[in-house]
């Protein structure tokens, strides 16, 4: 989103564009964060979304409060996975081109000052944490052993992208206790289920960019295991996301709208999976960013469909009300 400025020049509102224009002293540390890149931040946030909007109540829209909340510690926590990864990494990503400029590997910021700036992003998303219920605090700060551990997964099996979906899903489980306060197993796990699947399809898509980079160097990922395989496994894994949903919105009472998104979710995820180019790099960035387009279907569907039930229990109502009168 670009428009002419001053004297003839572009001003634009990307958010690469905000942090090119931040004080030079701090683009590092936001680059560090990957808020030139706010996609893994949707990632990570939109399973919330589906959670919260999941709990509210029939007839009402998501809680705004929550909504926002969870938004800000998705921005802190994807900042400090980012910052977990890039210590653990930086060694490697010397070795990759797409990641040599990152702030670590670039000498930009020392190990030293990023463990610094880890430990005051985890300091306000435990703030964030504590404004939850205690049911959710505690359940929240499982999570932080996968946002540690996670990274180390590439070393030592060809499945880092399931140790993804496991920390990055995490939110699926954390919206449903913060609204009703404990977690309903047959609505949650689901849910978190299907988020786990959902990102085995769209990091394994990310990963085939860097699959040569990767063999090199040593390091593992789904798309080396699944090689020339990959859209047949990411059509299983579809499947099994879809029908994941399918049982969220039977055990949650969903409606009409719900089940149409649904439908629109398996057009996108056939369109993904059997356009995708695994051997162009650029086509694999440019399906890995569509997903935010596929979770904010989901998110929408989960709140007209709770929307809908309004509609519905308003019709039984004046239904039974003139089956009394006659």
């Amino acid at each position: 989103s670009a428009c002419p400025g001053p004297r003839g020049r572009q001003l634009s509102l990307s958010a690469a564009a905000v942090v090119n224009s931040a004080p030079r002293p701090l683009q590092p540390y936001l680059r560090l964060m990957r808020l030139d890149k706010p996609i893994g931040t949707w990632l990570l946030y939109l399973p919330c979304t589906w959670s919260i909007g999941l709990a509210a109540e029939p007839g009402c829209f998501p809680d705004w409060y929550m909504l926002s909340l969870f938004g800000t510690g998705a921005i802190l926590m994807r900042g400090a996975g980012c910052t977990i990864n890039d210590m653990w990494d930086q060694d490697y990503d010397k070795k990759v081109t797409r990641t040599a400029s990152r702030p670590i590997a670039a000498g930009d910021i020392s190990t030293f000052q990023s463990f610094v700036f880890l430990g005051g992003q985890l300091t306000l998303a435990l703030g964030v944490l504590l404004c939850l219920n205690y049911y959710s605090i505690a359940l929240g700060a499982g999570s932080l052993l996968l946002v540690i551990t996670y990274p180390l997964m590439k070393r030592i099996t060809y499945w880092p992208q399931l140790a993804l979906g496991l920390t990055f899903n995490w939110g699926a489980l954390l919206g449903w206790s913060a609204i009703k306060g404990s977690c309903d197993p047959s609505v949650c796990l689901p849910l978190y289920f299907s988020g786990v699947m959902w990102t085995l399809i769209y990091d394994t898509i990310y990963a085939h960019q860097d699959k040569r980079d990767d063999v090199l160097i040593g390091l593992k990922s789904t798309a080396l295991r699944f090689g020339e395989n990959t859209k047949l496994w990411l059509s299983g894994f579809s499947v099994a996301m879809l029908g994941a949903l399918s049982l969220v919105g039977v055990n949650s009472g969903q409606t009409a709208p719900y089940y149409a998104a649904l439908g629109a979710v398996g057009a996108h995820l056939t369109h993904q999976i059997y356009t995708v180019d695994i051997h162009r790099p650029e086509d694999c960035w440019n399906k890995f960013i569509s997903n935010r387009t596929l979770g904010l279907i989901v998110f929408l569907g989960i709140v007209l469909g709770n929307l809908w039930k309004e509609k519905k229990t308003d019709k039984t109502k004046k239904s039974t009300e003139n089956k009394i009168e006659n």
